[in-house]
């Protein structure tokens, strides 16, 4: 399998984007006692704006999505990585397996400073007792930072719409030392 990375315009890309997901990132962020101004948590909101639209677009497209990754180089650049060629995807668990690979990697060799993995999950918010679909973006930054911030979502007349976000602490298996 090869990794490429592409390029992606930060106003192309978060077009869709509104000042209502950052409110809501920096909301979840304070929850999981993160310290969302500092490098790491604005390195990773970026990845995070970046990269929703993406599997935000395959579900209104598609109504579902397969495991896709971003990160963010030395320079600040946010690029997303994909490790198919989108003909025939492998299963999802191959593909968040390879991503994790590729991610760790690139944290040992210098690559990436932060990682984003996102994933169509069911979870269960919390208060509830009954699981919804999310898109789950574990974010990770290699100052120790890790979350998994969650956005439950439905899809109405082709349109997702998002439900309250909420996180949890990452298990940081980028960024191990």
């Amino acid at each position: 399998m090869t990794f490429f990375d592409t390029s992606f315009s930060y106003t192309t890309v978060c077009a869709r984007m509104t000042a209502v997901t950052l409110a809501l990132f920096l909301l979840t962020a304070a929850a999981v006692h993160a310290d969302p101004m500092g490098d790491a948590g604005s390195e990773t909101e970026a990845i995070m704006t970046a990269m929703i639209p993406v599997g935000t677009h395959m579900l209104e497209q598609q109504g579902q999505f397969t495991p896709y990754g971003g990160a963010m180089t030395p320079d600040g650049k946010v690029v997303a990585v994909e490790e198919y060629d989108r003909t025939k995807p492998p299963p999802s668990e191959e593909i968040i397996t390879t991503l994790q690979t590729h991610f760790r990697a690139g944290a040992l060799t210098g690559k990436y400073k932060a990682t984003g993995l996102f994933s169509d999950v069911e979870v269960v918010p919390p208060g509830g007792t009954e699981k919804t679909h999310a898109i789950a973006a574990a974010l990770d930054h290699r100052d120790n930072y890790s979350v998994v911030i969650y956005f439950p979502y439905k899809i109405v007349a082709g349109k997702v719409q998002f439900d309250e976000v909420f996180a949890s602490p990452g298990e940081n298996k980028v960024f191990q030392k």
